[in-house]
């Protein structure tokens, strides 16, 4: 197992305070969470060295980089960070093949882990090559920022916004290849955003936080729930979870997959049996009843337990719920006050759980 990354940083401005101890894990996306001004960007621009904060300890793969009290701080060219921020920052004049070489060029050759070759296929830019920034869409100058930083073989890959900046349809595109790049690596990411259904979409561990310090950190789909219970996020609250899948019912055209609550049933996907899959289902998605409907068009439906209910809303109330049992992720209904009302939801009540439609994000 790879060790984690740990950082303490510290940092006093006008209107403004920095204080986080963060334990990152070694391996996969850790995701950085939090409203405008929360500290994400500086937490970023900290661990890359190319901000000096008041207090810093920071250790990645067992080596120092920070450390305040000893009088350490290891300038940014020594730290092979791969540093990717919302805008590409490409050269305009050079080419997308020189654009790529020149993060390998400054690299030693002691140091190269990851060729141009590997990063242009993990990121599919091998038909863009000979194009020039202003010939590329917003999501090709990224997937070509992103080949730049992993060709200086990083120890640690930071990625700030990167596609908060793009339109949906170069989002689409891009996505799909943050998705598998962790497959490809062996060191930690962190990925800023503050969209919610962003992180949950590509973080294994995240990181809430709020006014500088950290409201909580851990598995992603139980930070997702407790920030959709605090509510204050302008999103759909989302449960994520993982599942396998199990096999493919073609007359229906429907793939059956092992999930955390039992089988849960999706439009038939080309995957073979065994793969892992991550889902996301809207809070808005589930609805609520005292018992299992035979005679409905909803296909998933998951007898549950409530966990907690949220204070009133604008005639509506979070509720949170988990198996019987208390094992597996957690899933989140937004349901009418008066619903909640006459199905009695209160903590421990056993409920079922309809849930309308179910994401496949990878």
């Amino acid at each position: 197992m790879s060790p984690p990354v740990r950082a303490r940083l510290r940092l006093a401005r006008p209107g403004f305070v920095l204080d986080v101890d963060l334990e990152i894990p070694g391996l996969g996306v850790t995701g950085l969470f939090g409203p405008s001004g929360a500290g994400k960007t500086t937490i970023l621009r900290a661990m890359a060295g190319v901000e000096r904060v008041d207090e810093a300890r920071l250790k990645v793969a067992e080596e120092t980089w920070d450390d305040t009290p000893a009088g350490l701080h290891l300038p940014p060219h020594r730290r092979r960070v791969g540093y990717v921020f919302q805008e590409p920052s490409l050269f305009p004049h050079l080419d997308a093949r020189r654009n790529i070489a020149y993060g390998h060029r400054r690299t030693p050759d002691a140091e190269r882990r990851i060729s141009v070759e590997e990063a242009v296929e993990w990121l599919g830019v091998g038909p863009l090559l000979d194009r020039r920034p202003d010939a590329l869409s917003g999501g090709e100058r990224q997937r070509i920022a992103i080949a730049r930083a992993l060709v200086t073989s990083p120890r640690l890959l930071l990625l700030d916004e990167p596609i908060s900046a793009l339109d949906r349809e170069s989002r689409a595109a891009i996505v799909p290849y943050l998705e598998r790049l962790p497959g490809h690596l062996s060191i930690p990411i962190v990925y800023v955003s503050h969209s919610l259904r962003d992180i949950a979409r590509l973080a294994d561990h995240l990181v809430w936080l709020v006014d500088g310090r950290v409201r909580a950190s851990g598995e992603c789909g139980e930070i997702v729930a407790r920030i959709g219970r605090a509510g204050g996020i302008p999103e759909d609250p989302v449960a994520v979870l993982e599942a396998t899948v199990s096999r493919h019912e073609e007359t229906d055209h429907l793939t059956v997959l092992d999930g955390p609550w039992g089988p849960i049933l999706v439009r038939r996907l080309d995957r073979e049996p065994g793969s892992r899959l991550r889902l996301q289902i809207l809070a808005s998605d589930v609805s609520l009843g005292a018992r299992r409907e035979e005679d409905t068009s909803i296909l998933n439906q998951f007898p549950m337990r409530v966990e907690s209910v949220g204070e009133p809303g604008p005639g509506e109330v979070l509720v949170e719920l988990r198996e019987p049992a208390g094992d597996g992720p957690p899933l989140l209904a937004r349901v009418s006050a008066r619903s909640a009302r006459e199905l009695a939801l209160e903590r421990g009540a056993p409920i079922v759980a309809r849930v309308k439609a179910v994401a496949v994000l990878e």
